[in-house]
């Protein structure tokens, strides 16, 4: 018997295949079922697992476990992992500040008109 080891990343890719393809979401076990790789469920819920950290799924629960649907939106993914890192950062001001200033003037004015909408004394 022929044994394929995964490349970095395709166990994550192949199980967000699974999640974009069903029509509602799955949970661990369902998603192992439709891998049929003969995975085990722990590391198939540790992949979701990370997957959740990383704003690519969102789970809701389902008896003891979680249902996993993928995430579709790709700026929801990116606005999630920007704010991950921002926390994972204990300077904000420095990060935000660095951040803003890498910006391009279009975006800056973007960013600004953005705010300026959240505001709420506006």
């Amino acid at each position: 018997m022929e044994s394929r080891r995964r490349g970095h990343g395709d166990l994550e890719h192949e199980i967000l295949a699974v999640l974009a393809a069903a029509d509602a979401p799955l949970t661990p076990a369902a998603v192992r079922e439709r891998l049929g790789a003969g995975l085990a469920y722990n590391t198939v819920t540790t992949v979701l697992a990370r997957l959740h950290d990383k704003g690519r799924v969102t789970r809701h629960p389902a008896g003891r476990a979680y249902a996993y649907q993928a995430v579709r939106d790709r700026a929801q993914v990116t606005a999630h992992q920007m704010r991950r890192l921002l926390d994972d950062d204990t300077d904000r001001s420095a990060v935000l500040t660095r951040f803003v200033g890498s910006l391009t003037p279009e975006d800056e004015a973007l960013l600004v008109t953005l705010l300026q909408r959240t505001d709420p004394d506006s």
